[in-house]
């Protein structure tokens, strides 16, 4: 039994413990001085009439010279007010609102870099909250790095209660991971929330995005662009190139968010991806499966002991390193607690992903 534990758990703890140790090399960046690179913020949203305001008005406060970055908004299709309050908005000195000539996230964004002007293409959502140094602080690191891609760091904002701590937690193991990965070269994970590259990067892909799935504008473009040879993918650290989101408002909404997630990684050609996907389902299955048979019969409680040991492990050496990143390492009180949900909430979310509905929230 000892051999069956090693054999399933063993390729999970080494896997997570090499990303640990890329991600523990990371150097924040603190930038050398002026840059001159043209900059073009696009922003696609539906029905965010609420949340743009506050977003606008945090652009508006960039200490990034204002006449080098455009904001750029794709209205797609909304029924509130948005087209009107962004076009009467007169803040930023270069701001532009366009209708989707289609319907989607992917075309929205598609729409805004075939006219954008930038070199650099900065890309957020509604509903997030950059500080004012987040467009300086890109721009002079990929001044400083020429990056194809630069993956940008994006924390959730403080909810009270367990639910809410939990998603902070499990949201930094995916910051965590996708730090990690990119700093070893192989990178799987990106979030549109807050993303970077050069325009000629993405008019080289954007045939490649998948659009028969509505979503992960994201993360096919980070696939795609990782398969070139010669492509310079690469992970900020930087406090003042992160973005708050807001959490979603309920449990189901949550599950459901997530559940596009994990839909999408049955489309993705990527062997490493695929690899950390497949290892972490079979580690949790074996996990459940220990417990369930350590209330039948109680010697199969030390192997569940185990497993939750060999497990937990480079769980926490990430969120630990994590957490300190951005200042939440009180959240780390609620690490066990989470260690033993996580592994149902993750069934959870794969039977969601089966049955999950493609469509734009």
């Amino acid at each position: 039994m000892i051999w069956t534990l090693l054999i399933i758990f063993l390729p999970y703890f080494f896997i997570l413990l090499n990303i640990w140790r890329h991600l523990n090399k990371l150097k924040s960046f603190i930038p050398a001085g002026n840059t001159s690179v043209s900059v073009s913020v696009i922003i696609a949203c539906r029905n965010e009439e609420k949340n743009l305001p506050e977003l606008l008005g945090r652009l508006s406060l960039q200490d990034y010279n204002p006449l080098l970055f455009e904001v750029i908004i794709v209205d797609d299709n909304s029924s509130d007010n948005t087209f009107s309050l962004v076009s009467e908005y007169k803040k930023i000195k270069f701001l532009r609102i366009l209708s989707n000539p289609g319907t989607g996230k992917k075309q929205s964004i598609r729409a805004a870099v075939n006219t954008a002007k930038g070199d650099l293409i900065m890309t957020t959502d509604a509903d997030c909250r950059p500080c004012n140094q987040w467009i300086s602080t890109v721009a002079a690191y990929f001044d400083v790095t020429k990056a194809d891609m630069i993956i940008l760091p994006v924390q959730l904002e403080n909810k009270p209660g367990f639910a809410g701590r939990f998603a902070e937690l499990e949201f930094l193991s995916l910051q965590g991971v996708t730090a990690g990965t990119a700093r070893e070269g192989n990178p799987v994970m990106c979030n549109g929330a807050n993303l970077a590259f050069s325009r000629q990067a993405y008019l080289r892909h954007s045939g490649n995005l998948h659009d028969e799935i509505l979503s992960g504008d994201d993360i096919f473009f980070l696939h795609s662009l990782k398969k070139e040879s010669g492509s310079k993918i690469m992970w900020l650290n930087s406090a003042n190139a992160v973005v708050t989101t807001s959490q979603t408002a309920t449990i189901k909404t949550f599950l459901n968010q997530r559940a596009r997630w994990v839909s999408k990684v049955k489309a993705l050609d990527d062997g490493y991806s695929r690899l950390i996907s497949i290892v972490t389902f079979i580690t949790i299955l074996a996990w459940i499966s220990f417990l369930v048979s350590g209330m039948i019969r109680r010697e199969f409680l030390l192997l569940f002991f185990a497993a939750f040991f060999l497990k937990s492990i480079p769980d926490f050496l990430i969120l630990y390193e994590t957490t300190g990143r951005y200042n939440k390492k009180h959240l780390l009180n609620w690490f066990i607690p989470s260690q033993l949900i996580y592994p149902f909430y993750v069934i959870a979310v794969v039977c969601r992903s089966l049955f999950n509905k493609n469509k734009w929230e």
